[in-house]
């Protein structure tokens, strides 16, 4: 007898007793019935005890008389395709498709042809994927394959309609080759969206600085001015510079207003050998030289003669050399040399011609002095 049932049986034989105590009290039995009734109320419980239980199994008999009948596997209709090339959105550039296919047949008639449903749910599965992949651009591929995961996700039937089929675990992705082609692309289309926007930033500031701040000089000094309007003493000592920039941005000539205000300008210079003054723009700086005879030099007609003497004297002009001065004939017989030298012949021989100081007129020839006679008094007397 388990421990279970022996704490049973002596919590009711406790009960039992303390309600016929009880009872007996309140009837006034005698004395001597209490034995009795311990000797029934023991005898009842220890017969209680032997009674034997009956266990119910969680099977039932009848089945536990026969063995175990083995499982049969069930058919699976599945199929897996791998790597299979599916259109993108762009030209020559493939999806590469896998998946596991799986199928169900549908009930025919008994007299309908046999099929391959296997064939007829991966062509169905891939007519279904192939419609969706030619929607998206190849370097989506991530993103579309989760749309296809979600697309044939369902069974649904093929146009022979002698299946359903639906995809599962679908993978997409690119060569790695078309992979390497697309970044390249996307690095290239990137850097020319930036150096576009650049040249655009570079483009609107010229046209800001050209048409708006140098229009002109009061254009360049206002400008100057809303940047510092706390310097006013400094915007008044650069308007000369402000105007000079403002001319050379658009090629041309300081105006005569602010001319005296540009600080390379020359003010008056000492006019040439032939009086005319030498020949100098508003910016303060010197004609171009051409030594080679090329073309002739901008500004107003030389002062000493035309062409290339006349550069040349402009040049020895801007380089300090005195009209009247030793140095410039100096200056313009090495220059000729130099010239020869070169194989120039002609432009040496106009710059002799122009610059180099002329020989000294020869003495008239005469009759011979005569010899100085010493007398006899050791004095020296000449001829008659």
């Amino acid at each position: 007898m388990s421990s279970g049932r022996k704490t049973l049986t002596a919590f009711l034989a406790t009960i039992c007793a303390l309600v016929l105590g009880i009872v007996g009290l309140g009837a006034g039995w005698p004395l001597r019935v209490y034995p009795l009734l311990a000797f029934a109320l023991i005898a009842a419980s220890v017969l209680f005890a032997r009674v034997p239980t009956r266990r119910r199994g969680t099977v039932p008999q009848h089945f536990l008389l026969e063995p175990d009948r083995p499982i049969e596997e069930p058919e699976r209709w599945e199929r897996a395709v791998c790597a299979v090339a599916l259109p993108s959105a762009e030209e020559d550039y493939d999806f590469l498709f896998s998946a596991t296919v799986r199928w169900c047949p549908l009930p025919v008639a008994p007299d309908a042809p046999q099929i391959n449903a296997g064939a007829l749910a991966v062509d169905a599965v891939l007519d279904r994927a192939r419609h969706i992949a030619a929607l998206h651009p190849p370097h989506r591929a991530s993103l579309t394959q989760h749309y296809l995961h979600g697309a044939l996700a369902t069974m649904l039937p093929d146009p022979t309609g002698r299946v359903t089929a639906m995809a599962d675990g679908v993978g997409l992705r690119l060569s790695d080759a078309d992979e390497e082609r697309l970044r390249k692309l996307s690095t290239v289309r990137k850097d020319e969206e930036i150096w576009e926007h650049e040249r655009n930033w570079e483009r609107n500031k010229r046209a800001y600085l050209s048409n708006d701040v140098l229009k002109d000089p009061g254009s360049a000094v206002v400008w100057w001015m809303a940047r510092n309007d706390d310097a006013i003493e400094k915007t008044v000592h650069l308007i000369g510079p402000l105007a000079q920039l403002s001319s050379a941005a658009h090629n041309q000539e300081v105006p005569e207003t602010f001319r005296h205000l540009v600080p390379t300008a020359r003010p008056e210079q000492e006019p040439l050998p032939d009086g005319s003054a030498p020949a100098a723009n508003g910016l303060g700086s010197t004609a171009g030289l051409f030594f080679d005879g090329t073309g002739p030099a901008p500004g107003p007609a030389p002062s000493n003669g035309s062409g290339f003497a006349g550069q040349v004297d402009r040049l020895m002009a801007s380089a300090g050399l005195a009209a009247e001065g030793p140095e410039r004939a100096l200056f313009a017989r090495r220059l000729a040399d130099l010239l020869v030298g070169a194989g120039r012949g002609e432009r040496a021989a106009e710059v002799r011609s122009a610059f180099d100081a002329p020989a000294a007129p020869a003495t008239p020839a005469g009759p011979p002095d005569p010899e100085p006679a010493e007398s006899a008094d050791g004095a020296t007397t000449t001829g008659a």
